[in-house]
């Protein structure tokens, strides 16, 4: 009898283990054929004297039914003539604008039927370990999958203000512009470089998040560029403030427009900026800072008013 219970008991373990296999690739399998027709193939080609030369391979995914798709400014920098594929279909594709500092261009498709959008997942909860999917076009072989995990959040990797999303999903050269996509086959990042002394895929890959995609995807479709942000007139200088017991790093507000902006939020002239974004104030970090902003983003600044250290955070305006 003992031997009996412990056979049928064997036998469960092996059913719930091959269950639980394939209910993991199903999802999988599930994921991918819901993300991947909304992936295309695209090439980029320059006019040479006698005929069109390739210039860059990559991918891009579907932003919107009627045809605008996303890729990476890289991809489609030095582009005269593009060739999207999507499924079995080849399409001219112009470039609508682009966002150089994010890496991001958006595409229109010469397509006369509807196309199909991806669906857009939150990038905001991220946590290292969950699943994912990268799709895009390797070497321009043609659209493929490739899976992992997210390694980490928040990589700077050269860009302080994108956070972008590292992971061990293979990405290769032509990947570019794909979609990282979660189990349940919604976009979490847009697939744009990769760390590599060969150039080929070494475990670590980067994606910028779906939430900035969404973000600049949206200005460059409306205005045709990503507007530049704006939180007030005034002018600063390098300088060094005291603050306790310690001389600390500053930009200290020179001449300041009155009633707009960071005056309204109680900037003042003579008053240092500590920090720009939790980072020090330097002239290139607040640079940056309004260069990667966009029109309804905050951007968060210390400053220092002669008696205390005091913190704002200015939304970004467009112009």
């Amino acid at each position: 009898m003992k031997h009996i219970l412990s056979f049928s008991l064997l036998g469960l373990l092996i059913i719930g283990f091959f269950t639980f296999s394939i209910n993991e690739n199903s999802k999988f399998v599930d994921a991918s054929k819901k993300a991947i027709p909304s992936v295309v193939s695209i090439w980029s080609f320059q006019n040479s004297q006698y005929r069109n030369r390739l210039s860059s391979i990559g991918s891009g995914v579907i932003f919107s039914e009627d045809g605008y798709v996303v890729t990476n400014y890289h991809v489609i920098q030095s582009s005269e003539n593009i060739i999207a594929k999507v499924g079995d279909s080849e399409m001219a594709a112009s470039i609508i604008g682009f966002d150089q500092n994010s890496d991001i261009a958006i595409l229109k498709l010469e397509s006369s039927s509807l196309l199909q959008p991806i669906s857009i997942g939150s990038s905001e909860n991220l946590q290292i370990g969950d699943e994912v999917l990268a799709i895009g076009n390797p070497y321009g072989i043609g659209i493929s999958v490739s899976s992992g995990i997210i390694s980490a959040t928040g990589r700077e990797y050269g860009n302080p203000y994108l956070n972008l999303i590292q992971t061990d999903a293979a990405i290769n050269p032509g990947n570019s512009g794909g979609a990282l996509i979660n189990n349940k086959g919604n976009l979490i990042g847009i697939n744009t470089k990769i760390f590599s002394k060969t150039g080929a895929y070494q475990g670590l890959g980067f994606a910028i998040p779906s939430e900035k995609v969404v973000q600049i995807a949206s200005e460059i479709i409306k205005f045709g560029k990503v507007r530049k942000a704006w939180i007030g007139n005034f002018r600063v200088g390098s300088s060094q403030v005291k603050v306790g017991n310690n001389f600390i790093k500053s930009l200290k507000i020179i001449e300041i427009e009155p009633n707009k902006g960071v005056y309204e939020k109680g900037l003042r002239s003579d008053n240092h900026i500590l920090k720009v974004n939790n980072m020090s104030a330097t002239w290139k970090n607040l640079r940056e800072a309004l260069t990667m902003a966009s029109p309804g983003d905050s951007i968060n600044i210390e400053y220092f008013d002669g008696e205390k250290i005091l913190n704002i955070d200015v939304e970004v305006k467009g112009y």
